[in-house]
């Protein structure tokens, strides 16, 4: 608890897990509307249709590598603080 009141223990890592769930969902949710809507338009159905299949696979990924992205900082915090109390200790 006391790391947690001191700013050393980030809680922003789980935050980010959360939020990359959320981002899935959304985009999921997104994709199906898109390829629904695509039933009840005319000429264009077949192209929104494959615009929210694309959604539907490639949105988890972008959503996956921005939030590595956003936890790749803290993990490099986390091991810079790791060689910095492996050098202070000698």
């Amino acid at each position: 608890m006391e790391d947690f009141l001191k700013f050393r223990k980030m809680i922003t890592p789980t935050i980010i897990q959360v939020l990359f769930w959320v981002g899935v969902a959304g985009t999921v949710i997104a994709a199906l509307v898109v390829m629904a809507m695509s039933f009840g338009s005319y000429g264009g159905g077949a192209a929104q249709f494959l615009g929210g299949l694309v959604m539907l696979v490639l949105g988890p990924v972008v959503v996956r590598i921005y939030c590595e992205l956003l936890i790749l900082f803290f993990r490099m915090n986390e091991t810079l603080t790791e060689i910095k109390n492996g050098l202070a200790k000698k």
